[in-house]
């Protein structure tokens, strides 16, 4: 029996923010073709499909229990899925890939900008200057997703020398 292979890097796994994430069929359908693991993180029961390479993992219900539980697994070779700017931060930080449910990628070079905006919004809802929320979700921002998700997993198994 040979010993494991310590120089392999980690395997590609995608984490979904999933409490209000609109793409969560559309991660499935992309990690199945590649036959990725995914965890679908949230603080309660949601209903997924069952597959082997799904993981349904329910955190508790504090402030950023799942946010905390992705972070704390977010590594060169992850792929997350959410909305939330700080997470993205976090993850972004710690070496993975980090994408919007509509298709935008944060990096080191633009999720500070992201969470400027998102503060700025925030003191504007605050003072009730601004009483709408985002837009609502669409077409577009799905195939956009689905086309950022596919570049993202492409460009970490050319990376890894994974066929």
């Amino acid at each position: 029996m040979s010993a494991p292979d310590m120089s392999a890097p980690d395997p590609i796994r995608v984490y979904v923010d999933a409490d209000a994430c609109p793409v969560k069929d559309e991660v499935f359908r992309v990690a199945g073709r590649y036959g990725l693991h995914v965890f679908v993180v949230s603080n309660g029961f949601l209903n997924l499909p069952r597959e082997p390479w799904i993981e349904r993992v329910i955190v508790g219900d504090t402030f950023d229990a799942a946010d905390d539980w992705i972070a704390e697994r977010a590594s060169p070779g992850a792929v997350v899925i959410t909305a939330d700017v700080p997470l993205a931060s976090r993850c972004v930080k710690a070496g993975g890939v980090a994408l919007s449910p509509t298709g935008k990628a944060f990096t080191d070079a633009s999720v500070g900008m992201a969470l400027a905006t998102r503060n700025l919004m925030q003191e504007l809802r605050e003072a009730g200057a601004i009483t709408g929320g985002p837009k609502p979700f669409s077409k577009s921002d799905r195939s956009a997703f689905l086309g950022a998700l596919d570049r993202a997993i492409v460009r970490l198994r050319r990376e890894r020398g994974i066929r």
